[in-house]
C-alpha cells in the first residue's frame, strides 16, 4: 500500500507540474499587484509585527479603507518569497504549484476515507486538473486558498483520529484540530468552516446517525422516556468543544476587524445594494451559476463584478428556473444522504458538506462580499464536486455494459480539463492577456474595459488605453472610476481641458452628502481621489491654486481620515508659500499614519522652508528610522548636513550619500554631492574621482563640469581645467562663470589675450550689464596697450557700477598712465606692429615676458565663488502619489542638480554659515587681486 501511495503521489505531482509548468512564465497580474508589488509588508525593512496588524493588502486593519481580510500567514509566505527572490514572479508561481500538489495529496487521503482506491484516485485527478483552479493556483493571491485548504484538510484528518479503539474520546487529535483550524483561518477566513465539516462527520459518519434517528432520540429525551445514550453524550461533548473553539475564533476575528465590515459599492456587487426582491433573487441565482462553472468550466473570467451578471429583478425571470433546479437537486441529494445510513449516503453527505459549508462565507446569502462570483473561492467546494463525480463513476462502472463507456468518459473529461487548464494559464501571463481574455467572455463589465486600459497605460500606449476607458464609460455611464481613468489618460496625452472635463463628470457622480448619514459608507475610498486628481491638474495653473485648495478641503470634509488629501494639500500650501499651514496638514496626516516615512520626509521639507534646519534633520532621521533606504531622505538629509558647514556632520553625510548611490547607482547627483563633500574636506583626489563619475553618468553635467574645472584651477592644474571648461561650454555656451574662469586661465597661464577677449565679449553679448565681465575686458584692452579703449571701457563699467570704488581707482590709474605716455610722446593705442592680435609669447620675445606675465595676473575673476553658487536643488517627494504625474523640472543641473516636489517650482535655499564664510574668503581674495591690478596699472 505504501508503494502504491508513493506511486500515486508521484503521479499527482507530475500531473500538476504538467498542467501548471507554463504558469512559471506568468507575471504579477490583477490582485497580485496590490498584494505583492505594492505591499510594503513583504519588504525586510517592515517590522514583522505589521503582518499581524495589517490586512492582506498591507493596509492597517483599523483604517476604514481596509479590506478587512486578515491573512497574516499567507502574507508571511509572500515575505519569504521576497526574502529569497525579491520580486521574481517565477518563484511565487512555483511555490503555488507546489502547494497545489500538496493539497492534491491530502485530498487523496481524504477521499480514501469515503471511496475505494480507484474512485478516490479519479476524484483527486479531476481535482488536480480542474480548470476552475487556475485562478487559485496561477494567480499568486490564490495562495490564500491553497494554504487554507492544506490546513483545512489536515484539521479534518486529525479530527478523524479523535475516536479511540474502545469508542472513547482521544483529546490530542481534537487539540491538534483546533490549532490547525486557527492556522487555516489565519491563511484565509473560510478555514474556520472545517469545524462544520467535522461536526457533520462526527454525527452522521462516526456515530452512524441519520436524521430520523437523531430526531427520534431528541423526541425521546424531550418526553423523558430515556436519557441520552453514552455515545450521544460523547458526541455532544466533542461538538461543544468544536463549537466553543469556533466561537472563540469568530470573536477574535471580529475584534481584529474592529467590528466593521469592509466598504463595498454597487460597482463591486450590484445586488448587495439592490432592493427586495432583486437582491434575494440575484444572490440565489448565483448558486447555480457557480455550480455550472464547476460542471462546465468552458468560459472562465477573472472578474465577475459590475454588469457581468444582470440582476434578477422579477419572479418571472426565466433564470429563476435554474435556481429552482439547483435547490431541487440539493434537496434530493440531502434527502438521500441524511435519511439513509449506507456508505453511499455518507459519501454524498461529506461531498455536500465540502461543497456547501466552505462556500457559505462567499455566497452573499448572509452578508455581502466584494464580488459577485469569484472562481478562486470554489477551490474547496470543488473537492466535494469531484467526490460526487467519482462516486457517480463508481456506481456506473459497476454496471458491466456501462463500464467501458464510463472509463472513456472519465478519460475524455480528465484530458479536456488538463488541456483547458494548461491553455488557461497563458491568459494569466500578463494583465493585458488576462483582461482581454475576460472580455471575450463578457463585454458588459466596465471594470474589464478599465483593466485592459490600465494594462495599455502601463505600456505608455495612452491613445489605445483611452479607447478602452471611453468604452468603459459607455458600458457603465455612472462608473466614477472609468471617468477618472479617462481624465488621467487625457492628462498623460497633455489634453488638460479634456482631462478636467472628465474629472468634473466623475465628481458630479459622487454621492451627495446627506446630513446625519455617514458619507464613507456610500462611496469607495478610492473614488474620493477624483478631488485629488482634479486639484493636482488645475494647480499647475498658478491662478487656480485657491480653487485646488478648495477641492482638497472638500475631500477632507467628506472623509476626515483621508490621509492623501492632507499630503497633497501640504504640497500645495508649500507652493502657495504657506509653510505653517503645510506643516499643520502634514501633522494631521501623521496623526493618521505615524509609520509613514514619506510624511516625515515631507514635514522635513516644510521645516527647511521655515528655516528650521535642526527640526528638518530630526524629521529626516525619523523617516530613515522607518525606512532606512528612503532615497530622498538619504539624499536631502546628507545635503542638509553638508550645507550646515559642521565638520562633525561630514562623515554621516558622506555615509548617507554612499548609501544613496547604492540605491540609485545611476543617479549622477549622488556622485556629484560626494565630490562636493570631498572638496569641502580638501580631499582633491576623491573629489576628482566623484566628479568624473558624475560626468560619466550624465553627459554635460553643468555643475559637475564647472566644479571639476574649479578644483583643477585651485589645485594649480589650470591647463587640466581648460578641456573640462571646453566641454562645459560646448554643452552650456552661456555659462558665465565658466567663461570667466576660462578667460582667467587663458590670460594668466596661456597668455592668450585674444581667447580671453572672446570669452569676456561672449559674456557681454549675453548680458551687457555684467560688471565682472566688462571690467575684465577692460583689463584685456590694457594688456593690449589700447589705453583709449581701456579708458572708454572703464567709464562704461563705472556707469554700470557707480559705487564700485575699485573701478573708479582703476580708471584714474589708466588716465594717469595716459597722461604720462602723452607727455612722453608715446602712442595711446597699439600700432600696426603691436596690434591686439599679437600673441603674448611674441611680446615676450621682445623682452617684455616678465612684465606681461605679471600683468596677466591682473584679471579679476572671482570664479572661486562658483563653488558657493553652484548649489543643489533639494529633492522632494509626494507620498502615495495617485497618478504618478510629477512634473519634473527640465533643468536638473542648473544649480547642483536635484529633483522635483510633485511639479512645484524649484526651491531657493538660503546661504548657510559656511557659505557666508566661503564668500568672505573669496571676496578677500578678490580684493587682493584688485590690489595687484592697481599695482600693475600704476607700474611701468
Amino acid at each position: 500500500m505504501a508503494v502504491m501511495m508513493w506511486k500515486e503521489i508521484l503521479l499527482l505531482t507530475g500531473l500538476v507540474l504538467g498542467c501548471y509548468w507554463n504558469s512559471l512564465s506568468c507575471g504579477f497580474v490583477f490582485d497580485d499587484v496590490s498584494a505583492i508589488l505594492d505591499n510594503k509588508d513583504l519588504r525586510p525593512a517592515t517590522p514583522l509585527r505589521n503582518l499581524f496588524l495589517n490586512d492582506f493588502w498591507g493596509t492597517p486593519m483599523a483604517e476604514e479603507r481596509s479590506h478587512k481580510s486578515y491573512r497574516p500567514l499567507t502574507v508571511l509566505t509572500f515575505r519569504l518569497n521576497y526574502f529569497f527572490s525579491e520580486l521574481s514572479a517565477a518563484s511565487y508561481h512555483l511555490l503555488n504549484v507546489g502547494l497545489h500538489a500538496v493539497v492534491c495529496v491530502l485530498f487523496l487521503i481524504f477521499s480514501r476515507l469515503f471511496l475505494d482506491r480507484t474512485s478516490s484516485l479519479i476524484a483527486t485527478l479531476l481535482f488536480a486538473v480542474h480548470p476552475i483552479h487556475t485562478e487559485a493556483v496561477t494567480g499568486v493571491v490564490g495562495r490564500a486558498e491553497l494554504l487554507s485548504s492544506i490546513f483545512l484538510l489536515a484539521a479534518f484528518l486529525a479530527y478523524t483520529r479523535s475516536k479511540g479503539a474502545d469508542h472513547s474520546i482521544v483529546w490530542t487529535p481534537i487539540a491538534v484540530t483546533v490549532v490547525l483550524v486557527a492556522t487555516a483561518t489565519l491563511c484565509k477566513e473560510q478555514g474556520v468552516t472545517v469545524i462544520g465539516i467535522c461536526c457533520v462527520h462526527e454525527v452522521f459518519v462516526t456515530q452512524g446517525l441519520t436524521l430520523p434517528m437523531l430526531l427520534d432520540t431528541l423526541l425521546q429525551v424531550l418526553r423523558g422516556k430515556d436519557g441520552f445514550p453514552y455515545a450521544v453524550l460523547q458526541t455532544v461533548l466533542k461538538l461543544i468543544v468544536l463549537v466553543v473553539s469556533t466561537l472563540l475564533l469568530v470573536i477574535i476575528r471580529v475584534q481584529v476587524i474592529q467590528s466593521q465590515l469592509p466598504v463595498f459599492t454597487r460597482f463591486d456587487n450590484p445586488a448587495a445594494v439592490s432592493p427586495t426582491p432583486a437582491r434575494q433573487l440575484t444572490f440565489n441565482y448565483l448558486l447555480p451559476v457557480n455550480a455550472w462553472l464547476l460542471l462546465n468550466p468552458s468560459e472562465l473570467c477573472c472578474d465577475w463584478t459590475m454588469g457581468t451578471i444582470p440582476l434578477v429583478e422579477s419572479l418571472l425571470d426565466p433564470r429563476n428556473l435554474a435556481t429552482l433546479a439547483f435547490y431541487g437537486l440539493l434537496v434530493v441529494l440531502a434527502y438521500h444522504s441524511l435519511w439513509h445510513s449506507t456508505s453511499s449516503s455518507k459519501t454524498v453527505l461529506m461531498a455536500l458538506s465540502l461543497i456547501v459549508l466552505p462556500f457559505i462565507p462567499a455566497s452573499n446569502l448572509f452578508f455581502p462580499v466584494g464580488f459577485v462570483v469569484a472562481e478562486r473561492v470554489l477551490y474547496v467546494p470543488s473537492m466535494g464536486f469531484c467526490l460526487l463525480v467519482a462516486h457517480g463513476f463508481r456506481i456506473v462502472s459497476y454496471k458491466g455494459y456501462l463500464k467501458n463507456i464510463s472509463w472513456l468518459m472519465i478519460g475524455v473529461l480528465l484530458t479536456t480539463h488538463a488541456v483547458k487548464t494548461f491553455n488557461r494559464n497563458w491568459d494569466w501571463e500578463s494583465e493585458y492577456t488576462l483582461f482581454t481574455s475576460a472580455l471575450k467572455v463578457n463585454k458588459n463589465n466596465a471594470k474589464l474595459w478599465n483593466n485592459v486600459g490600465h494594462a495599455l497605460e502601463n505600456q505608455n500606449n495612452y491613445e489605445k488605453a483611452l479607447r478602452y476607458f471611453l468604452q468603459a464609460t459607455r458600458v457603465q455611464p455612472d462608473d466614477i472610476g472609468a471617468h477618472m481613468n479617462v481624465g488621467r489618460t487625457y492628462k498623460n496625452l497633455n489634453l488638460s481641458r479634456e482631462a478636467e472635463e472628465a474629472y468634473l463628470v466623475a465628481k458630479s457622480l459622487m454621492p451627495q452628502i446627506i446630513p446625519g448619514k455617514k458619507y464613507a459608507t456610500r462611496v469607495a475610498p478610492n473614488h474620493l481621489n477624483v478631488y485629488i486628481n482634479l486639484a493636482n491638474l488645475i494647480r499647475t495653473n498658478d491662478s487656480r491654486l485657491e480653487e485646488a485648495d478648495q477641492l482638497y478641503r472638500q475631500a477632507i470634509s467628506m472623509r476626515p481620515d483621508f490621509k492623501q488629501a492632507y499630503i497633497s494639500r501640504g504640497e500645495l500650501l508649500l507652493k502657495m508659500n504657506k509653510p505653517s499651514e503645510a506643516r499643520e496638514a502634514y501633522l494631521r496626516a501623521l496623526e493618521l499614519d505615524k509609520a509613514n516615512a514619506d510624511l516625515w520626509y515631507n514635514l522635513a521639507i516644510v521645516n527647511i522652508e521655515m528655516k528650521e534646519p535642526s527640526e528638518a534633520l530630526k524629521n529626516f532621521n525619523q523617516a530613515l528610522e522607518l525606512n532606512a533606504q528612503h532615497k530622498l531622505a538619504l539624499f536631502n538629509s546628507a545635503l542638509l548636513m553638508q550645507e550646515s558647514g559642521e565638520p562633525r556632520f561630514r562623515p554621516e553625510a558622506n555615509r548617507r550619500f554612499l548609501t544613496y548611490i547604492q540605491e540609485e547607482p545611476d543617479d549622477a547627483n549622488g556622485y556629484f554631492n560626494l565630490g562636493m563633500l570631498a572638496m569641502d574636506a580638501n580631499e582633491n583626489a576623491a573629489a576628482e574621482r566623484w566628479m568624473r563619475e558624475a560626468i560619466r553618468l550624465q553627459t554635460g553635467f553643468r555643475s559637475a563640469l564647472f566644479n571639476l574645472a574649479l578644483l583643477y584651477s585651485q589645485s594649480r592644474r589650470e591647463l587640466d581645467a581648460l578641456p573640462v571648461l571646453d566641454e562645459l561650454l560646448r554643452h552650456h555656451p552661456e555659462h558665465v562663470k565658466g567663461l570667466i574662469l576660462k578667460g582667467d586661465i587663458l590670460m594668466n597661464h596661456k597668455k592668450d589675450t585674444q581667447g580671453a577677449k572672446v570669452c569676456f565679449q561672449k559674456i557681454l553679448s549675453m548680458d551687457p550689464t555684467n560688471v565682472q565681465g566688462k571690467h575684465n575686458l577692460c583689463v584685456v584692452y590694457f594688456e593690449e596697450r589700447d589705453l583709449l579703449r581701456a579708458e572708454r571701457c572703464l567709464e562704461e563699467t563705472l556707469a554700470l557700477a557707480p559705487h564700485e570704488d575699485y573701478v573708479r581707482r582703476h580708471l584714474g590709474i589708466v588716465r594717469g598712465k595716459m597722461a604720462a605716455m602723452s607727455a612722453a610722446g608715446q602712442p595711446l593705442s597699439p600700432g600696426p606692429a603691436e596690434g591686439a592680435a599679437v600673441p603674448a609669447d611674441q611680446e615676450g620675445k621682445r623682452g617684455k615676458g616678465k612684465q606681461q606675465e605679471e600683468e596677466g595676473r591682473g584679471v579679476s575673476t572671482e570664479a572661486g565663488e562658483g563653488a558657493g553658487n553652484e548649489k543643489n536643488v533639494r529633492k522632494s517627494s509626494s507620498a502615495e502619489r495617485l497618478e504618478g504625474q510629477s512634473d519634473s523640472q527640465s533643468d536638473s543641473q542648473s544649480e547642483r542638480p536635484g529633483g522635483d516636489r510633485s511639479g512645484e517650482q524649484q526651491r531657493t535655499k538660503s546661504k548657510s554659515t559656511k557659505e557666508i564664510k566661503d564668500i568672505e574668503q573669496k571676496r578677500a581674495a578678490a580684493l587682493k587681486r584688485l590690489e595687484e591690478i592697481e599695482r600693475i596699472l600704476s607700474g611701468d
